[in-house]
């Protein structure tokens, strides 16, 4: 059985995709202005978003868990869909704060949607695929499909 060399295992390892983790409403004045994904891991009050967007003008979408989401105003998702951002629903699984900020997705997952699309699968038997191999949201998924 060969082994796969140390260069082929780094370029299965590259980070396509980075999503900022923010634990508390405090943290959003530490984020970067130029965040594009952020997800956050408390329940967003409306004034919490608006910060967030003023924070981050680049800001693509935010990423919150499930049970968060139900609870997000509708005035709030029309402002966000006005803004053209999106809101994506899911967890960062196994992600750990404490050793970085940032979870990520590889660049494996992009080559995935790549050979799923060469074999002719239609964007909801990739996302449903996807969504069974990389623990990632359905939402999530059509959001890296999109962009």
């Amino acid at each position: 059985m060969n082994k796969p060399k140390k260069q082929e295992i780094l370029e299965r390892t590259v980070i396509k995709m980075k999503i900022r983790v923010v634990s508390s409403k405090e943290e959003i004045d530490t984020l970067k202005n130029d965040e594009e994904i952020v997800h956050l891991a408390f329940r967003p009050s409306n004034k919490d978003i608006f910060k967030l967007i003023m924070k981050c003008p680049e800001i693509k979408a935010i990423h919150i868990p499930s049970s968060y989401k139900r609870t997000i105003s509708s005035s709030a998702q029309m402002y966000l869909s006005m803004q053209g951002i999106s809101l994506l629903e899911g967890d960062v699984w196994g992600h750990r704060k404490d050793i970085n900020e940032y979870s990520e997705v590889s660049q494996h997952v992009f080559d995935r949607i790549g050979e799923l699309k060469e074999e002719g699968l239609s964007d909801e038997e990739t996302i449903e695929r996807l969504v069974r191999e990389t623990r990632l949201s359905p939402d999530f998924v059509t959001f890296i499909m999109s962009n």
